[in-house]
Protein backbone atom coordinates (compact mmCIF):
# COMPACT_ATOMS: atom_id res chain seq x y z
CA UNK A 1 0.00 0.00 0.00
CA UNK A 2 1.32 3.44 -0.92
CA UNK A 3 2.01 5.61 2.13
CA UNK A 4 0.87 8.84 0.46
CA UNK A 5 -2.55 7.95 -0.92
CA UNK A 6 -3.24 4.46 0.42
CA UNK A 7 -3.30 3.08 -3.12
CA UNK A 8 -3.15 -0.69 -3.26
CA UNK A 9 -2.28 -2.13 -6.69
CA UNK A 10 -4.61 -4.84 -7.89
CA UNK A 11 -4.65 -7.25 -10.80
CA UNK A 12 -4.65 -5.39 -14.11
CA UNK A 13 -7.15 -6.16 -16.85
CA UNK A 14 -4.81 -6.88 -19.75
CA UNK A 15 -7.82 -7.54 -21.99
CA UNK A 16 -8.44 -3.77 -21.82
CA UNK A 17 -4.87 -2.51 -21.52
CA UNK A 18 -3.19 -4.43 -24.34
CA UNK A 19 -5.74 -3.52 -27.08
CA UNK A 20 -5.56 0.12 -25.94
CA UNK A 21 -1.76 0.15 -26.26
CA UNK A 22 -1.93 -1.55 -29.66
CA UNK A 23 -4.52 0.95 -30.95
CA UNK A 24 -2.66 3.94 -29.54
CA UNK A 25 0.61 2.82 -31.11
CA UNK A 26 -1.10 2.18 -34.43
CA UNK A 27 -2.59 5.68 -34.31
CA UNK A 28 0.79 7.28 -33.59
CA UNK A 29 3.28 5.09 -35.45
CA UNK A 30 1.31 4.04 -38.52
CA UNK A 31 3.72 2.48 -41.00
CA UNK A 32 6.78 3.60 -39.05
CA UNK A 33 8.42 6.17 -36.79
CA UNK A 34 10.21 7.66 -39.76
CA UNK A 35 12.05 10.36 -37.83
CA UNK A 36 13.74 7.80 -35.60
CA UNK A 37 14.27 5.42 -38.51
CA UNK A 38 15.93 8.21 -40.48
CA UNK A 39 18.15 9.68 -37.76
CA UNK A 40 19.02 6.88 -35.33
CA UNK A 41 21.20 3.87 -36.26
CA UNK A 42 19.42 0.55 -35.96
CA UNK A 43 21.99 -0.78 -33.50
CA UNK A 44 22.05 2.30 -31.24
CA UNK A 45 21.57 1.51 -27.55
CA UNK A 46 20.70 4.40 -25.26
CA UNK A 47 19.18 5.32 -21.93
CA UNK A 48 16.52 7.83 -20.89
CA UNK A 49 15.07 9.15 -17.64
CA UNK A 50 11.45 10.01 -16.88
CA UNK A 51 11.82 13.45 -15.32
CA UNK A 52 9.26 15.03 -13.00
CA UNK A 53 8.83 18.73 -13.82
CA UNK A 54 5.89 19.44 -11.52
CA UNK A 55 4.52 18.72 -8.05
CA UNK A 56 1.80 16.18 -7.40
CA UNK A 57 0.91 12.50 -7.18
CA UNK A 58 2.62 10.23 -9.68
CA UNK A 59 0.54 7.76 -11.69
CA UNK A 60 0.96 5.67 -14.82
CA UNK A 61 4.23 3.94 -14.02
CA UNK A 62 2.75 0.43 -14.19
CA UNK A 63 1.19 1.36 -17.50
CA UNK A 64 4.50 2.79 -18.77
CA UNK A 65 6.13 -0.59 -18.16
CA UNK A 66 3.51 -2.27 -20.31
CA UNK A 67 3.85 0.31 -23.09
CA UNK A 68 7.64 -0.03 -23.27
CA UNK A 69 7.28 -3.82 -23.28
CA UNK A 70 4.73 -3.69 -26.09
CA UNK A 71 6.99 -1.49 -28.18
CA UNK A 72 10.10 -3.57 -27.62
CA UNK A 73 10.58 -6.38 -25.07
CA UNK A 74 14.32 -5.69 -25.15
CA UNK A 75 13.85 -2.41 -23.28
CA UNK A 76 14.94 -2.56 -19.65
CA UNK A 77 12.67 -0.42 -17.48
CA UNK A 78 13.32 0.46 -13.86
CA UNK A 79 10.70 2.21 -11.75
CA UNK A 80 12.34 4.47 -9.17
CA UNK A 81 9.13 6.02 -7.80
CA UNK A 82 5.93 4.00 -7.42
CA UNK A 83 2.42 5.03 -8.45
CA UNK A 84 0.68 7.00 -5.71
CA UNK A 85 3.83 8.74 -4.46
CA UNK A 86 3.92 12.51 -3.98
CA UNK A 87 6.67 13.88 -6.22
CA UNK A 88 8.38 17.23 -6.72
CA UNK A 89 10.18 18.90 -9.59
CA UNK A 90 13.53 17.36 -10.44
CA UNK A 91 12.87 13.80 -9.29
CA UNK A 92 13.50 10.85 -11.60
CA UNK A 93 10.55 8.49 -11.70
CA UNK A 94 11.81 5.85 -14.10
CA UNK A 95 14.70 4.88 -16.35
CA UNK A 96 14.61 2.94 -19.60
CA UNK A 97 17.55 1.48 -21.51
CA UNK A 98 17.77 -0.36 -24.80
CA UNK A 99 17.31 0.22 -28.54
CA UNK A 100 17.16 3.98 -28.97
CA UNK A 101 14.60 3.85 -31.76
CA UNK A 102 12.21 1.93 -29.51
CA UNK A 103 12.61 4.40 -26.64
CA UNK A 104 11.70 7.25 -28.97
CA UNK A 105 8.73 5.41 -30.45
CA UNK A 106 7.27 4.73 -27.00
CA UNK A 107 8.05 8.18 -25.56
CA UNK A 108 4.92 10.13 -26.43
CA UNK A 109 2.42 7.41 -25.51
CA UNK A 110 4.12 6.89 -22.15
CA UNK A 111 4.05 10.63 -21.42
CA UNK A 112 0.51 11.21 -22.67
CA UNK A 113 -0.81 8.51 -20.36
CA UNK A 114 1.34 9.26 -17.32
CA UNK A 115 0.78 13.02 -17.46
CA UNK A 116 -3.00 12.63 -17.58
CA UNK A 117 -3.13 9.88 -14.99
CA UNK A 118 -0.86 11.85 -12.66
CA UNK A 119 -3.05 14.93 -13.08
CA UNK A 120 -6.14 12.95 -12.12
CA UNK A 121 -4.37 11.30 -9.19
CA UNK A 122 -3.22 14.70 -7.95
CA UNK A 123 -6.66 16.30 -8.24
CA UNK A 124 -8.17 13.30 -6.47
CA UNK A 125 -5.63 13.36 -3.65
CA UNK A 126 -6.20 17.06 -3.10
CA UNK A 127 -9.95 16.50 -2.62
CA UNK A 128 -9.45 13.42 -0.47
CA UNK A 129 -7.22 15.44 1.85
CA UNK A 130 -10.00 18.00 2.28
CA UNK A 131 -12.33 15.30 3.62
CA UNK A 132 -9.89 13.84 6.16
CA UNK A 133 -11.47 13.19 9.55
CA UNK A 134 -14.90 12.43 8.06
CA UNK A 135 -16.28 9.04 7.06
CA UNK A 136 -17.18 10.05 3.51
CA UNK A 137 -15.78 8.15 0.53
CA UNK A 138 -15.02 10.02 -2.69
CA UNK A 139 -16.32 8.57 -5.96
CA UNK A 140 -15.53 9.30 -9.60
CA UNK A 141 -18.21 9.27 -12.34
CA UNK A 142 -18.64 8.22 -15.99
CA UNK A 143 -17.50 11.70 -17.11
CA UNK A 144 -14.40 10.22 -18.69
CA UNK A 145 -12.54 10.33 -22.01
CA UNK A 146 -13.92 7.73 -24.47
CA UNK A 147 -11.42 4.91 -24.81
CA UNK A 148 -9.42 6.05 -21.77
CA UNK A 149 -11.94 5.37 -18.98
CA UNK A 150 -10.12 2.37 -17.52
CA UNK A 151 -6.97 4.43 -17.04
CA UNK A 152 -8.73 7.49 -15.65
CA UNK A 153 -10.55 5.40 -13.09
CA UNK A 154 -7.27 3.65 -12.30
CA UNK A 155 -5.74 7.07 -11.65
CA UNK A 156 -8.60 7.94 -9.28
CA UNK A 157 -7.75 4.88 -7.20
CA UNK A 158 -4.07 5.83 -7.25
CA UNK A 159 -5.10 9.24 -5.89
CA UNK A 160 -6.86 7.64 -2.93
CA UNK A 161 -10.54 7.70 -3.97
CA UNK A 162 -12.93 5.01 -5.19
CA UNK A 163 -14.62 4.04 -8.42
CA UNK A 164 -18.35 4.40 -8.89
CA UNK A 165 -19.92 2.11 -11.50
CA UNK A 166 -17.60 1.50 -14.42
CA UNK A 167 -20.17 1.76 -17.19
CA UNK A 168 -23.84 1.42 -18.06
CA UNK A 169 -23.80 -2.36 -17.77
CA UNK A 170 -22.66 -2.95 -14.17
CA UNK A 171 -25.30 -1.04 -12.19
CA UNK A 172 -28.76 0.48 -12.51
CA UNK A 173 -28.41 4.19 -11.81
CA UNK A 174 -31.72 5.95 -12.26
CA UNK A 175 -30.92 9.59 -13.05
CA UNK A 176 -33.22 12.57 -13.44
CA UNK A 177 -33.92 11.94 -17.14
CA UNK A 178 -34.81 8.31 -16.42
CA UNK A 179 -37.20 9.50 -13.71
CA UNK A 180 -38.84 12.03 -16.02
CA UNK A 181 -39.18 9.57 -18.91
CA UNK A 182 -40.48 6.80 -16.64
CA UNK A 183 -43.15 9.03 -15.11
CA UNK A 184 -41.69 9.54 -11.66
CA UNK A 185 -39.33 8.18 -9.02
CA UNK A 186 -41.61 5.37 -7.85
CA UNK A 187 -42.40 4.28 -11.41
CA UNK A 188 -38.70 4.18 -12.35
CA UNK A 189 -37.75 2.13 -9.28
CA UNK A 190 -40.60 -0.32 -9.82
CA UNK A 191 -39.65 -0.74 -13.48
CA UNK A 192 -36.01 -1.35 -12.53
CA UNK A 193 -36.91 -4.02 -9.98
CA UNK A 194 -39.24 -5.71 -12.47
CA UNK A 195 -36.52 -5.65 -15.14
CA UNK A 196 -34.09 -7.40 -12.81
CA UNK A 197 -36.67 -10.05 -11.96
CA UNK A 198 -37.64 -10.59 -15.58
CA UNK A 199 -34.06 -10.84 -16.83
CA UNK A 200 -32.74 -12.77 -13.83
CA UNK A 201 -29.98 -10.20 -13.29
CA UNK A 202 -28.36 -9.16 -10.03
CA UNK A 203 -27.43 -5.47 -10.13
CA UNK A 204 -27.45 -2.73 -7.53
CA UNK A 205 -30.08 -0.03 -7.96
CA UNK A 206 -29.35 3.61 -7.21
CA UNK A 207 -31.81 6.45 -7.72
CA UNK A 208 -31.18 10.16 -7.99
CA UNK A 209 -33.53 12.56 -6.24
CA UNK A 210 -33.68 16.32 -6.65
CA UNK A 211 -35.63 17.39 -3.58
CA UNK A 212 -37.12 16.15 -0.33
CA UNK A 213 -40.41 15.21 -1.99
CA UNK A 214 -38.65 12.81 -4.36
CA UNK A 215 -36.59 11.49 -1.46
CA UNK A 216 -39.74 10.56 0.43
CA UNK A 217 -41.07 8.74 -2.62
CA UNK A 218 -37.82 6.80 -3.02
CA UNK A 219 -37.80 5.80 0.63
CA UNK A 220 -41.43 4.71 0.48
CA UNK A 221 -40.79 2.59 -2.60
CA UNK A 222 -37.58 1.04 -1.21
CA UNK A 223 -35.49 -1.64 -2.84
CA UNK A 224 -32.52 0.57 -3.70
CA UNK A 225 -28.97 0.30 -2.43
CA UNK A 226 -28.20 4.01 -2.56
CA UNK A 227 -29.97 7.34 -2.99
CA UNK A 228 -28.10 10.09 -4.81
CA UNK A 229 -28.98 13.55 -3.50
CA UNK A 230 -28.37 15.84 -6.44
CA UNK A 231 -27.56 19.54 -6.04
CA UNK A 232 -28.63 19.69 -2.40
CA UNK A 233 -27.10 22.42 -0.28
CA UNK A 234 -25.01 21.17 2.65
CA UNK A 235 -27.80 22.26 5.00
CA UNK A 236 -30.50 20.38 3.08
CA UNK A 237 -28.17 17.43 2.61
CA UNK A 238 -27.70 17.06 6.35
CA UNK A 239 -31.49 16.87 6.80
CA UNK A 240 -31.82 14.37 3.95
CA UNK A 241 -29.07 12.13 5.31
CA UNK A 242 -30.73 12.07 8.71
CA UNK A 243 -34.03 11.21 7.04
CA UNK A 244 -32.44 8.30 5.15
CA UNK A 245 -30.86 6.94 8.32
CA UNK A 246 -30.03 3.26 7.88
CA UNK A 247 -32.59 2.65 5.15
CA UNK A 248 -29.90 2.69 2.45
CA UNK A 249 -26.64 4.38 1.49
CA UNK A 250 -26.50 8.09 0.68
CA UNK A 251 -24.51 9.95 -1.96
CA UNK A 252 -24.10 13.66 -2.66
CA UNK A 253 -23.51 14.91 -6.19
CA UNK A 254 -23.60 18.15 -8.16
CA UNK A 255 -21.73 21.39 -7.71
CA UNK A 256 -19.19 19.97 -5.26
CA UNK A 257 -15.79 21.68 -5.46
CA UNK A 258 -12.63 22.05 -3.42
CA UNK A 259 -14.17 25.13 -1.82
CA UNK A 260 -17.27 23.36 -0.46
CA UNK A 261 -16.42 19.66 -0.28
CA UNK A 262 -15.60 19.87 3.43
CA UNK A 263 -19.06 21.21 4.21
CA UNK A 264 -20.63 18.36 2.27
CA UNK A 265 -18.40 15.75 3.89
CA UNK A 266 -19.36 16.94 7.37
CA UNK A 267 -23.09 16.31 6.77
CA UNK A 268 -22.67 12.60 7.43
CA UNK A 269 -23.32 11.58 3.82
CA UNK A 270 -21.72 8.26 2.94
CA UNK A 271 -20.38 9.09 -0.52
CA UNK A 272 -19.56 12.12 -2.63
CA UNK A 273 -19.29 11.75 -6.40
CA UNK A 274 -17.31 14.32 -8.35
CA UNK A 275 -17.06 14.41 -12.12
CA UNK A 276 -14.33 17.04 -11.99
CA UNK A 277 -11.83 14.35 -11.00
CA UNK A 278 -11.74 13.12 -14.59
CA UNK A 279 -12.90 16.10 -16.64
CA UNK A 280 -11.33 19.19 -15.06
CA UNK A 281 -7.87 18.13 -13.97
CA UNK A 282 -4.52 19.65 -14.93
CA UNK A 283 -1.99 17.21 -16.35
CA UNK A 284 1.26 16.81 -14.42
CA UNK A 285 4.32 17.95 -16.35
CA UNK A 286 6.63 14.99 -17.08
CA UNK A 287 9.37 14.56 -19.63
CA UNK A 288 11.45 11.70 -21.03
CA UNK A 289 15.02 12.94 -21.34
CA UNK A 290 17.81 11.16 -23.20
CA UNK A 291 21.03 10.56 -21.30
CA UNK A 292 23.89 11.63 -23.54
CA UNK A 293 26.89 9.38 -23.83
Amino acid sequence: MNKTTGYQPKALDLSVIQPFIAAALHEDVGDGDHTSLATIPADAINRARLLVKDTGVLAGMELAHLIFEAVDPRLEVKTLIADGTFVTKGEIAMTVEGPARSILTAERLVLNCAQRMSGIATATWNLVKLTEGTNVRLFDTRKTTPGFRYFEKWAVRIGGAHNHRYALYDMILIKDNHVDYAGGVAEAIRAAKKYLRDTNRVLDIEVEVRNMAELEIALAEGGVRRIMLDNFTPENLRVAVQRIGNACESEASGGITAENIRAYAETGVGYISCGALTHSFKSLDLSLKAERK
